[in-house]
């Protein structure tokens, strides 16, 4: 019999009030009493819209296809397809639909993977329920959510497989500008604010970024300035 995974908090946590359209998202999750337990907050939650729920992986897939949801909240550990085997086929299928992948363990040893496949946040279900919620309209936004924890496994990983100075050194000064914008996490308003462009601009800098580098994902671009030292991850606080 399978061990019990530990559920997110979701008391007594207040809802943000809405602002503008609602994120429309699928829940996918095999456990469920977690399942319910969780839809029962993001229910709950006015800048939300729960457009389906799924219990297994193939589910998960040929509910996005039906739902197009913006975002797809998924547990990594599911039946039928994993959630990282949903999340590859998603982004190369459907790459407008956000995953963010929810877990009961640190993913430690997928962390490759889990930015391979296209995923743009990775959430340890002890988290508390307003951080959920943080995550989801971050990566729904066009940001992406991934831990200290995370990042510092990333950060070994890719500076041995990814270090490429010589596709880093043939970018412009405003590319570069955009690059570490992205890999902080900024999605192309944010990032066009910051640098007094517009948003079309942002856009413009990204595609000759992707094409420069023969990248095209933005996780794919975050591995990229990380294993290159564009950005510096934040070190892990003491124990």
């Amino acid at each position: 019999m399978s061990q019990p995974r530990p559920t997110t908090p979701i008391a007594n946590s207040a809802a943000p009030k809405s602002a503008g359209p609602r994120v429309r998202l699928l829940f996918a999750e095999d456990h469920p009493v977690v399942r319910k337990g969780i839809l029962a907050f993001l229910e709950s939650q006015p800048t939300l819209e729960i457009v389906g729920e799924a219990k297994d992986g193939k589910e998960a897939l040929r509910k996005a296809h039906e739902l197009s949801p913006d975002l797809l909240l998924m547990d990594m550990d599911m039946p039928q397809l994993n959630g990282l085997a949903v999340t590859e086929i998603l982004h190369k299928e459907l790459p407008k639909i956000k995953v963010l992948l929810l877990s009961g363990h640190s993913g430690a040893r997928f962390v490759l993977r889990i930015l391979q496949a296209g995923a743009r946040g990775y959430l340890l279900k002890e988290a508390s329920a307003q951080d959920m919620v943080n995550a989801i309209q971050v990566v729904a936004a066009g940001g992406t959510c991934f831990g200290p924890e995370f990042a510092q496994v990333a950060l070994t990983q890719l500076v041995r497989k990814n270090t490429n100075p010589e596709a880093a050194d043939e970018l412009t000064e405003r590319e570069r500008e955009v690059l570490v914008l992205i890999a902080d996490g900024l999605y192309n308003k944010e990032i066009a604010d910051r640098l007094g462009v517009s948003t079309r601009t942002v856009e413009t800098h990204r595609e000759n970024l992707m094409n420069k580098l023969k990248i095209h994902s933005t996780a794919g671009l975050i591995r990229f300035a990380v294993a290159n030292g564009l950005v510096l991850l934040p070190e892990m606080p003491p124990a």
